[in-house]
């Protein structure tokens, strides 16, 4: 008998699918695209689990405070930020991300390792070497099934952060922080066949577009 093809909801199990940008790239909105696209693929919101980086656990709670407030008489340095964000990574994947994956869930989540590749090695300069060393330290081969980069420019990006509010300490940058940071990314996203760049400029209905797009041919690519 013909082996029958598995169907788009059989192939997304056990899948961790990443939306990574800017600040005011819309992440949290693409995050809503994407719990679309999966109910119509029958995902069940029970199905599917949430993350944010750095964050996600008790712990790794505590280490986003940290390097998102400015703590009074003592500047964060910059490897003190990186490895905060490997250590609060560990928590997440360990304790969350993993289970999930191995409960047969799909994972959405919000950042992952390019953000640090991006941030703290294209905006503070880090040697993108040493970050890979510890990133193969603390996360072994562990990544994204797929990554969306929400592409902005850091100046209309920023302009939409401060409407939601105060900035915090890396939103407080300078522009040329995130110029590097978004070079980086981009650098990136080409390099990786199962990363895809989303124009975040786009009205919210053609970016919602671009991503189901994108995540429909993502998914008939799967075996």
């Amino acid at each position: 008998m013909p082996v029958s093809k598995k169907s788009a909801a059989d192939k997304l199990i056990s899948k961790f699918i990443v939306i990574e940008g800017l600040e005011g790239a819309g992440k949290s909105t693409a995050v809503s695209y994407i719990t679309k696209w999966l109910a119509g693929q029958n995902i069940a919101t029970c199905d599917t689990v949430y993350t944010r980086e750095p964050g996600g656990t008790a712990l790794a709670e505590k280490m986003r405070d940290i390097v998102k407030m400015e703590i009074t008489g003592e500047k964060l340095d910059d490897k003190a930020e990186l490895l905060l964000m490997y250590a609060a990574r560990v928590q997440l994947v360990e304790h969350v991300i993993k289970p999930a994956l191995m409960a047969e869930k799909v994972v959405v989540g919000d950042r992952h390792n390019y953000s640090s590749l991006a941030y703290q090695g294209g905006g503070r300069g880090i040697d993108l070497g040493l970050i890979d060393v510890i990133k193969k330290v603390a996360l072994g081969d562990f990544k994204a099934d797929l990554t969306l980069y929400l592409d902005i420019d850091p100046e209309l990006g920023l302009t939409r952060a401060k409407g939601r509010g105060e900035l915090d300490r890396i939103e407080r940058q300078a522009i040329d922080f995130f110029d590097r940071t978004r070079a980086v990314f981009l650098s990136l996203v080409a390099k990786d066949k199962n990363a895809v760049t989303i124009d975040a400029s786009q009205s919210p209905a053609l970016v919602e577009k671009s991503i189901f797009l994108a995540l429909d041919k993502w998914v008939m690519s799967l075996a």
